[in-house]
């Protein structure tokens, strides 16, 4: 592998991620948005816009062949992740959009009217919408189940809800706000007893704690993205068992799905490339194969043991301010590399305006998470989301440059401040 990847001592170095190479005093702490992304990926994508750039599956050349194998070839990289056939391995845009292919594949035939989607108050909103649009078409009932006060999913209400009305459950493996690490085998045990499918959104997971399906207590389906495991954007992985992959009609219609086109009627073509309609993503395909590569080289579980004590230090740091009200799990055993925060008196979105003036990036907001910030009752969080390339110093000034902004908002305001500050006029002078 290039740049010397394998056998890294953690942290990484940020000299094999480009954005950290090129902005040497960014502290990057919004990696549950977007991880960066190292040379390793750019060099597999670069390969092959400047050596077999070209179309698959259809030329009958050499450099349309070398693209081929390589396209293919990284869909057997993400079903040896994921420990599954790669005849179940879906290329998407997103994780977004291997949801609502669930939603307008799978689901909108083979759930019942009356029926009940289960979701957690956890999801993000791409694992809520598409539910409530299909809910919506068919006359089903969308029901959530609730979390306890520390953050974690409540399974005595979760058992409570299931019923022989219950046709898909859906939850996510890491909460991207909060950080929970969920009950996955426990809460996919009760939903099968209950002769439900399930769905799992392990975006935030697969980089961290992995995505393989027989590990997580074999779901129904799988969703994750590229750009959350050192990956490109633009692409995304469904998976799906592959008795229900075959069930399916195509979402999407076009070129490459289909076996033979007439006047009056098409058939379809064969997993997987019956529900990938077009060209494909093939440079981001390639480029997520490389990421799956770096993971694999440093080691995952040595990824996620250094990020737990990353995250543990973090924790550790932020619970010595008063004046801070952390969201999620006290366990660092129920918790993955996500913290939510809020400082008293100052708005979340102050917070990370007044930190990216420090050259630190965090995320600020709902999180799309909306249900979840009501449940919670606050309008905002302010977030911070650990990778393998941070470390504890990075932490240290973070937690220098809250105590900063802390003392500012109450030397200049004197009070809780419940709106965005940064509209106020004098808040820089008061810097």
């Amino acid at each position: 592998m290039n740049n010397n990847t394998a056998n890294q001592i953690l942290p990484l170095s940020r000299e094999l991620f480009p954005t950290l190479a090129n902005n040497k005093s960014l502290i990057y702490l919004d990696s549950a948005a977007s991880m960066q992304t190292p040379h390793v990926v750019l060099d597999a994508m670069n390969s092959y816009y400047e050596q077999y750039r070209s179309n698959i599956h259809r030329g009958l050349y050499t450099i349309s062949e070398k693209a081929t194998t390589a396209y293919e070839a990284a869909r057997a990289n993400v079903a040896r992740f994921i420990n599954a056939d790669p005849a179940e391995v879906i290329f998407t845009r997103g994780a977004t959009e291997a949801l609502n292919v669930i939603a307008l594949g799978w689901a909108e035939q083979f759930i019942p009217r009356g029926q009940e989607i289960l979701v957690s108050i956890l999801e993000h909103h791409s694992n809520i919408v598409p539910w409530q649009m299909l809910a919506k078409r068919k006359g089903l009932k969308l029901r959530f189940f609730d979390i306890t006060p520390d953050g974690q999913i409540d399974e005595d209400a979760f058992t409570k809800m299931l019923s022989k009305q219950t046709g898909l459950v859906c939850i996510t493996a890491v909460s991207n706000a909060l950080g929970t690490v969920t009950p996955i085998k426990r809460i996919i045990q009760k939903s099968y007893a209950a002769r439900a499918k399930v769905v799992l959104d392990a975006a935030q997971a697969a980089a961290h704690l992995g995505a393989r399906a027989d590990l997580l207590g074999g779901p129904d389906f799988i969703v994750f993205a590229g750009h959350k495991m050192y990956g490109p954007t633009g692409i995304g992985v469904l998976y799906g068992k592959r008795q229900l992959l075959e069930q399916m009609d195509p979402v999407f219609g076009g070129g490459e799905m289909i076996r033979e086109v007439m006047t009056e009627r098409s058939t379809w073509n064969s997993l997987p490339w019956k529900l990938e309609a077009g060209t494909p993503p093939i440079a981001e395909a390639i480029g997520l194969s490389a990421a799956i590569d770096f993971i694999r080289d440093i080691g995952l579980s040595k990824i996620h043991d250094y990020e737990q004590s990353l995250t543990s230090y973090a924790l550790d740091k932020l619970k010595q301010l008063p004046f801070i009200q952390i969201y999620g799990p006290a366990d660092i055993n129920f918790r993955s590399s996500i913290i939510s925060f809020n400082i008293d008196g100052v708005h979340a979105h102050d917070v990370a305006a007044l930190l990216d003036e420090k050259g630190i990036a965090i995320r600020a907001g709902h999180h799309c998470c909306m249900p979840l910030m009501q449940r919670l009752k606050v309008p905002a969080t302010a977030r911070i989301s650990l990778a393998a390339y941070n470390t504890m110093e990075e932490i240290d000034t973070l937690v220098t440059s809250l105590k900063t902004i802390h003392a500012i908002f109450h030397r200049t305001h004197g009070k809780k401040i419940t709106q965005p500050a940064h509209t106020l006029g004098n808040l820089a002078k008061a810097k």
